[in-house]
């Protein structure tokens, strides 16, 4: 029913999304561009639509009675960005003991941590993925063909540049609602970070 309706809602709106899921059962989602408050509605109209079950990381201010209530039901996570120290490594935690039982998990994340524009992508996700072991699979939202879809499952070579630069080829035709928004594909140097 729920099923139904999202996807019908989705029609009505004009949006397209893939028929099928990526093929594992723990990976690390990145949304890419995140630009407007409507790629969350979008997003999780897709992922009522397709059955998709993901939790996904927000910052920890959203989570106010009594929307805190609706994000967790939905499958939110707060972070405070501010102190995120061992975040990445709770959520590995996560990661090991969904493997164990035999859980599917799977955890999205948008890598420029805001609707604003940055100078560069957070790089959680990426330390996710590689200390859990665990495939990326690059998520978009194209509203310029008003498609959201995914790339297939990477597993990340531990060279940042080259897999950011495998990913930078990927969104390179994808368009967020407000493009110039959209934060360059790379991390913050080591220079950014002291100065």
């Amino acid at each position: 029913m729920i099923a139904a309706l999202c996807k019908l809602i989705l029609k009505l709106i004009g949006w397209r999304i893939p028929s099928e899921l990526p093929g594992a059962d723990r990976y690390v989602l990145i949304g890419y561009p995140h630009t407007s408050n409507v790629d969350f509605f979008i997003a999780m109209l897709a992922k009522g639509a397709l059955g998709l079950r993901f939790h996904f990381i927000a910052k920890h201010t959203l989570f106010w009675w009594p929307l805190g209530s609706i994000l967790r039901a939905l499958g939110g996570i707060p972070v405070d960005r501010r102190s995120s120290n061992g975040f990445i490594g709770q959520l590995v935690q996560r990661f090991e003991k969904a493997k164990e039982s035999g859980e599917p998990l799977v955890v999205g994340m948008m890598p420029e941590g805001t609707r604003s524009y940055r100078e560069f992508w957070r790089s959680g996700f990426y330390y996710l993925a590689g200390e859990a072991g665990v495939p990326l699979v690059a998520g978009y939202i194209d509203y310029k063909t008003k498609t959201l879809g995914w790339g297939p499952l990477t597993q990340l070579s531990g060279n940042p540049e080259e897999d950011l630069a495998q990913l930078n080829e990927f969104y390179a035709d994808i368009q967020g609602k407000f493009p110039e928004k959209a934060a360059p594909i790379r991390f913050r140097s080591a220079l950014e970070k002291r100065g």
